[in-house]
């Protein structure tokens, strides 16, 4: 083994699915020494035709008690990684790098009653790992997921939100979940429309939840691109509500996925 090697293992991939022209999900093995908290992010290394390897970071949808990894991901045109992850069938081999990565877990809070999850696009990774752990359902009263799309059709893994409320070990408590789908570039039955910035701004998104967002009771993650985190960041900010520092807890914690 070369030192390299020593540092990720070779998982097969066990399922391809393409949910639309742009997005799919895939599922490999797990090793069995592999360990993550809810949230964080692996690194995922693909092999290209000249026989050189392409690594990126993908967050865990997979809860951190299932016996396989499973990922979430767009196809960018042209991309050196995606395109090529892209191309994999069942059977073929992805590397995994044998640390997990990431600060989006819940010990980024030392306290709070209300946690708010807020994604755009494939940022939903990490949220839905976070909810099939039972941690996050023991720490707090509400849990408001709120998914960011352009279109309907990107609203991924519905089934897996709905069938929450059906785990056996989310029995009693499966109902502080609410969920809030968004759709920004065309009006959807049951899903909010505009960016998320603007329905806190206006108060639709508050009024949609039935709660508020104040600094005393509300913990708000978010993930997903680097401007929907920056604008949000700034309109909780004029709230009173802080980036969570290990020096200095605060209300808010992110994670650009881009």
């Amino acid at each position: 083994m070369t030192a390299s090697e020593e540092k990720f293992t070779r998982q097969t991939l066990l399922e391809v699915e393409t949910l639309t022209p742009s997005l799919f999900t895939l599922r490999t093995t797990r090793d069995a020494g592999y360990r993550f908290r809810a949230g964080q992010f692996a690194r995922l290394g693909v092999t290209k035709a000249d026989g050189s390897t392409v690594w990126r970071a993908y967050s865990m949808v997979s809860a951190p008690h299932d016996e396989y990894l499973e990922f979430f991901s767009i196809v960018v045109p042209g991309g050196e990684f995606t395109s090529e992850l892209s191309r994999l069938a069942v059977g073929d081999t992805l590397m995994v790098d044998k640390t997990s990565f990431g600060f989006l877990t819940l010990d980024r809070f030392v306290d709070g009653r209300d946690l708010w999850l807020l994604a755009t696009g494939t940022g939903l990774a990490p949220f839905l790992s976070i909810l099939q752990d039972l941690e996050v359902w023991q720490r707090f009263e509400r849990i408001i997921l709120v998914y960011s799309v352009r279109q309907a059709a990107e609203l991924a893994y519905q089934p897996l939100i709905d069938d929450l409320k059906n785990r056996d070990y989310l029995e009693g408590v499966a109902d502080k979940l609410l969920y809030i789908p968004v759709v920004t570039r065309e009006e959807v039955p049951g899903a909010l429309h505009g960016r998320i910035t603007t329905l806190i701004e206006n108060g639709e998104l508050e009024r949609a939840a039935g709660l508020e967002l104040t600094p005393e009771h509300s913990r708000v993650m978010l993930c997903g691109n680097p401007q929907m985190i920056d604008d949000t960041r700034a309109v909780l900010k004029k709230r009173d509500m802080n980036l969570s520092l290990t020096r200095r807890p605060g209300q808010v914690a992110v994670e650009n996925y881009w």
